[in-house]
């Protein structure tokens, strides 16, 4: 497995788009993103530009306008970021992650969701 490179703020949210959409446009990204941030079109063709060089994108170039899709895992990302908490923030203690995402508003579907995980988990 190679090095995974932690993507900045603004490459997590086209990466959203693209985990969500699927393999996509710079002009369809950009759509999508333009709803909620006011980034302009050529600064989303650079973001992506940087990640297809950092690796973090795949690029298809056989037509016209280059398709893009995510290279790097959604579960792979979300996991990197959480270990990265866990070690700086909770002083390597899950529990301790847990237990403070859980005092905060918690849907009941969502407690469902948790508690069925640690059923699996419970399980193995």
């Amino acid at each position: 497995m190679r090095t995974t490179i932690k993507p900045t703020g603004a490459e997590l949210e086209v990466l959203q788009v693209l985990w969500k959409k699927g393999p996509s446009t710079v002009r369809e990204v950009h759509n999508s993103l333009k709803a909620t941030h006011s980034t302009g079109y050529t600064t989303v063709l650079k973001i992506m530009q940087i990640m297809h060089e950092k690796e973090l994108l795949r690029r298809d170039a056989s037509s016209r306008a280059h398709v893009y899709s995510a290279s790097v895992g959604e579960e792979d990302t979300q996991g990197q970021f959480v270990n990265e908490m866990v070690s700086k923030v909770f002083a390597g203690s899950t529990s301790q992650l847990v237990v403070r995402a859980l005092s905060e508003k918690s849907s009941k579907q969502e407690i469902e969701e948790i508690r069925a995980v640690l059923n699996r988990l419970e399980g193995k």
